[in-house]
């Protein structure tokens, strides 16, 4: 296949039913991260990459700027690119002069959004065979026989892994470092450790688009749960836990409420939170372990000036 799309994700409606009702029931209410992309959440959080305080896409886009020689001359030509979480794909796009690969195969749960964009981004680039593929990669990634085996480049920028815990990313990243295969390699943005009012503020912008990013989950739960939450009784927190090196986002009951939903109700007290997001900031070294666990060495890695964020080559062994 010269250039297709392969569906390997199909929602199961009562599973999602089942996973939801359970977080909701848990003893600390929680909810999994990728239920605050819907439409609207995916557009809000294009719109929190651009607020001033969100420092992470810019400042991983200048360290692309400024190194995008040095890091194509690590990776090589004619890679096969593996963009996972690709969204509108505009960061692995934006590589391609550089890299010259010989196939990008972008990897998104959001099928239709995924297949707009990579039907407009073959218009721009005709010779690279593309294969887009909708697949919840966080489950699997088992990619199908279409896809080249050699030279695969995983590419994971935006500092997504931060939203793993430290075990669940060696795990992800040991099963990326199988996927590689013998030749492959990886090419990941991270955030680093850094201020916690610098920390506090990305997450918690003054014009407040991230509290209508997170509270938005709750208009997606209504939908995929036939729950009745509203956005009113509840107030965006965030803030950064230094003692486990995470910023946590909640959403918290302004006052005493009652949702309910065809498999469940809970009361919420006021003050009582439901746990929507953690992104995990590391140190350098932190990280580097990290890969090294994973199976991953011949690391190269670039920063910006003020050491806040880290991109990182690392070669399958």
């Amino acid at each position: 296949m010269h250039n297709g799309f392969i569906q390997l994700y199909f929602p199961d409606a009562d599973a999602i039913r089942a996973e939801l009702s359970e977080g909701l029931l848990a003893q600390h209410a929680r909810t999994s991260p990728k239920y605050l992309y819907d439409a609207l959440g995916s557009t809000l959080f294009e719109a929190i990459c651009k607020v001033p305080e969100y420092y992470p896409t810019r400042t991983e886009a200048a360290i692309f700027d400024q190194y995008l020689s040095e890091i194509a001359r690590s990776i090589g030509r004619g890679s096969t690119v593996i963009d996972l979480g690709a969204g509108n794909c505009h960061k692995a796009s934006r590589l391609f002069s550089a890299l010259q690969p010989v196939e990008y195969v972008p990897v998104d749960i959001s099928v239709e959004f995924l297949r707009d964009a990579v039907n407009a981004l073959r218009q721009r680039f005709p010779p690279i065979r593309m294969t887009g593929i909708g697949m919840d990669f966080s489950a699997s990634l088992d990619l199908p026989d279409d896809v080249r085996r050699e030279k695969r480049l995983f590419f994971y920028p935006g500092s997504s892994i931060g939203n793993f815990s430290p075990d669940e990313a060696a795990t992800f990243l040991a099963r990326i470092r199988d996927a590689c295969r013998n030749d492959g390699g990886l090419l990941i943005g991270v955030d680093l450790v850094k201020d916690k009012a610098i920390l506090d503020a990305a997450y918690d912008d003054s014009l407040g688009v991230t509290s209508a990013f997170n509270l938005n989950l709750l208009l997606h739960l209504n939908m995929l749960l036939g729950a009745n939450f509203d956005p009113r009784d509840w107030r965006h927190r965030a803030y950064f836990n230094q003692q486990e090196s995470r910023i946590e986002m909640h959403l918290e009951a302004c006052r005493d409420i009652e949702v309910r939903w065809p498999q469940g109700r809970r009361r919420f007290a006021e003050g009582e939170r439901i746990h929507t997001e953690c992104s995990y900031k590391y140190t350098p070294d932190d990280f580097l372990h990290l890969l090294e666990r994973a199976g991953f060495g011949t690391v190269r890695t670039w920063t910006d000036e003020r050491g806040w964020f880290l991109v990182c080559h690392a070669r399958a062994v």
